[in-house]
């Protein structure tokens, strides 16, 4: 490794995430050696085969590689002709295999485009949620998404979608709709929309940068309690912002308990999931990573949290990555009743790097326990109260998503009994005392 390269913890290399340099490292062959073979690389696809090698002798949380020679790997890559870019992806990706991780991985321009649009929590479009409506057989405005182009022109939930800029939608995928409406932000697009009652009509919108809606939340009077019901899809660069204002929202409201809704949340962004566990968790522990070289670091709440109020957290086993984290700091701190499934179980920290050629790679630098310690790595984390739904149930709500959040949602009605119970679902007291916690390590997901 080269010691003059600027190290990074794993807490600090994940909050950067692919910011960080991806300049590779100096050559394990000497410096006169590397200076002509970097000359010899520049502009060719060895060079990316090279970026990416660098990375992963330098970062990658196994220092035995899966006990692979990294060496003799590097020698075989760049002892190849590659005739174009893509042969040289295949072989990186021969070469990441190897490590037996799915989670260090190689991303072509487009996938790690796409990437980075998910963990930014940005699109450019008009903002509209929309779906194959399977009774008329057209596309179908689902939501206008707030502050939107769409919103803002009068678009409007259950209106259909005819023709995008005069090509008709019949017959068409929801993914080749999308690939349609979405471009650059500034640039025109037309629709022509069908609304009951009414003939068709053609909206004209401008592309903008819109706010994806991670977080989704409501109020819901139940009995004599008022329950604030929040459901968290994923945690993008925008989730926590989201999730403060939700709460924000719902406390004004004088709510008497809360639902978190992590089911099928696949992770996101490690920061995202340590400042929303700040909102709920006022002491303790959240998470602590430790890398290849069993250097650690820990992080805590830090008595900013927005509300004590009770909370249950529903989780199943496509919960995964940050939605473990934060399950963890809750559960283990006795923040909460977790309620479900057995999570999904990765306790794997990603530091994802952009590559020159507008590539990516994703690297596992570090691995992650529950603040109590437990390594749930292909475990998971075990609910408090575990209830394993029907198949008939999760087609049911798989098929009427309005369900989710309702009485007629099995994890959620056990929620409210649950929060209907005295005793039951309440937070640590801000003044006791918190436990020593050892042996914990701690993840990213990105």
């Amino acid at each position: 490794m080269n010691q003059s390269a600027k190290r990074h913890s794993p807490l600090q290399v994940a909050l950067i995430g692919g910011a960080i340099a991806s300049t590779a490292s100096l050559s394990v062959f000497g410096p006169v050696w590397c200076h002509s073979v970097r000359a010899a690389l520049q502009d060719s696809p060895k060079a990316i085969v090279d970026e990416v090698w660098q990375l992963v002798n330098r970062e990658y949380v196994d220092s035995s590689f899966n006990k692979q020679n990294w060496l003799a790997i590097r020698q075989s890559l760049l002892g190849k002709d590659y005739t174009s870019r893509d042969e040289a992806y295949v072989a990186i990706r021969e070469a990441l295999e190897k490590l037996g991780d799915p989670y260090t991985r190689f991303m072509d321009p487009k996938q790690y485009e796409a990437l980075t649009n998910q963990t930014s929590g940005e699109v450019s479009g008009i903002g509209i949620r929309m779906e194959f409506n399977e009774k008329n057989k057209q596309l179908t405005v689902v939501e206008a998404i707030e502050n939107s182009p769409a919103l803002k022109a009068g678009v409007k939930a259950g209106d259909t979608i005819l023709a995008i800029d005069g090509k008709p939608t019949q017959q068409m995928k929801v993914e080749d709709a999308s690939k349609l409406i979405r471009g650059k932000s500034g640039t025109m697009v037309t629709l022509r929309l069908g609304r009951e009652g009414q003939p068709s009509f053609d909206v004209k919108l401008t592309r903008a940068t819109i706010e994806v809606p991670t977080v989704r939340y409501t109020l819901k009077q139940e009995g004599k309690r008022r329950i604030g019901y929040i459901r968290l899809r994923e945690f993008s660069a925008h989730a926590s912002s989201q999730m403060r204002r939700a709460i924000r929202n719902l406390n004004a409201q004088k709510v008497d308990g809360y639902v978190l809704d992590l089911r099928s949340n696949p992770g996101g962004l490690l920061q995202a999931s340590i400042e929303i566990a700040r909102m709920w968790l006022d002491n303790g522990a959240i998470v602590k990573t430790v890398d290849r070289e069993g250097g650690s670091e820990e992080t805590k709440a830090n008595h900013t949290a927005i509300t004590n109020s009770p909370l249950v957290v529903l989780v199943d086993n496509n919960s995964a990555s940050a939605s473990e984290i934060l399950t963890g700091a809750l559960k283990d701190n006795n923040r909460a009743v977790v309620i479900g499934s057995q999570t999904f179980g990765k306790a794997l920290v990603q530091s994802v790097h952009e590559l020159t050629d507008g590539s990516g790679v994703a690297v596992t630098i570090a691995h992650y326990y529950t603040p109590k310690g437990t390594d749930i790595n292909h475990k998971g984390i075990a609910p408090d109260i575990k209830l394993d739904l029907t198949e008939a149930q999760q087609r049911q709500l798989a098929a009427n998503p309005d369900l989710l959040g309702t009485q007629n949602d099995p994890h959620y009605a056990r929620a409210l009994s649950i929060l209907s119970t005295n005793g039951l679902a309440q937070p640590v007291s801000p003044k006791q005392p918190l436990q020593s916690l050892t042996n914990s390590a701690n993840d990213l997901k990105l």
